[in-house]
């Protein structure tokens, strides 16, 4: 059983999940065009990862519904898309190959904003879940009154 602060811990950790996930979205937008990196190359895109938090459960047992009341989620990391890089053809770009070509981020603008999109409707729908579990206890706290 979740206690009486669960519901807020849980909804808390997906605000924080959701807010890293729309940072690594801003970030590979904002290098959409981006040719060369440090490490060499054109950008990669950069997806975040995120586990469940504490109950750590398998797919079975939440087709079994074996689980209890959910802990929250926490990032496990954020990783490289291994996609194929985009090709663009324009032989004056300094970093044009000897075909004219030049290695482009694997980047497509509208994935990231429908990306971007249940991002923010995630977050949303955990702040409502925040306002609600502290609504009920306030509510509980009333009723000792």
């Amino acid at each position: 059983m979740m206690g009486m602060f669960g519901a807020i811990d849980a909804a808390a950790s997906g605000l924080t999940a959701e807010r890293l996930r729309m940072d690594v979205i801003s970030n590979n937008i904002a290098n959409v065009n981006t040719t060369r990196t440090a490490e060499g190359g054109a950008y990669r895109r950069k997806v975040a990862v995120f586990a469940p938090r504490a109950n750590e459960t398998n797919f079975a047992q939440v087709l079994s519904e074996e689980l209890g009341t959910g802990s929250g989620v926490r990032a496990v990391g954020i990783r490289q898309d291994d996609s194929p890089m985009r090709k663009l053809y324009d032989p004056a770009h300094p970093d044009a190959n000897k075909d004219g070509y030049v290695e482009m981020p694997n980047i497509n603008i509208v994935t990231e904003m429908v990306d971007m999109i249940t991002a923010t409707r995630a977050y949303e729908a955990n702040v409502t879940a925040l306002n609600a579990a502290k609504s009920m206890a306030l509510k509980a706290l009333e009723i000792g009154k």
